[in-house]
């Protein structure tokens, strides 16, 4: 069973900053990709920042210059470092994997269980 789980979420102070981690584990043919998005209570999930297999990387346009996507291949890891945080970017934070399953090969994605960040103004 593949699972991701996240780390690193708390409380900041505006203008702080706060690294996410997230781990997968489980049975996998090949990981696409994986990133990060997030979600206020009422809305819609929403995307954060997203890197490749190749490394290829994307963020949301609020977030470029202040968030860094990163990853550690062997370890299966994706970190998030958020710097210069401010209140709107309060959230929880999901992770997301984009991975070719392992018996089937085909495409599929999973998510965690998200992680809660809080930064007060």
């Amino acid at each position: 069973q593949v699972q991701l789980v996240e780390s690193g979420g708390g409380l900041v102070q505006a203008g702080g900053s706060l690294r996410l981690s997230c781990v997968l584990s489980g049975p996998i043919f090949s990981i696409n990709g994986m990133g990060w998005y997030r979600q206020v209570p009422g809305k819609l999930r929403d995307f954060v920042a997203f890197i490749t297999s190749d490394g290829s990387t994307s963020y949301e346009d609020s977030v470029k210059g202040r968030f860094t996507i990163s990853r550690d291949s062997a370890k299966k890891m994706v970190y998030l470092q958020m710097n210069s945080l401010k209140s709107e970017d309060t959230a929880v934070y999901y992770c997301k994997a984009d991975y070719r399953n392992v018996w089937t090969r085909s495409n599929t994605s999973s998510w965690g269980q998200g992680t809660q960040v809080t930064v007060s103004s």
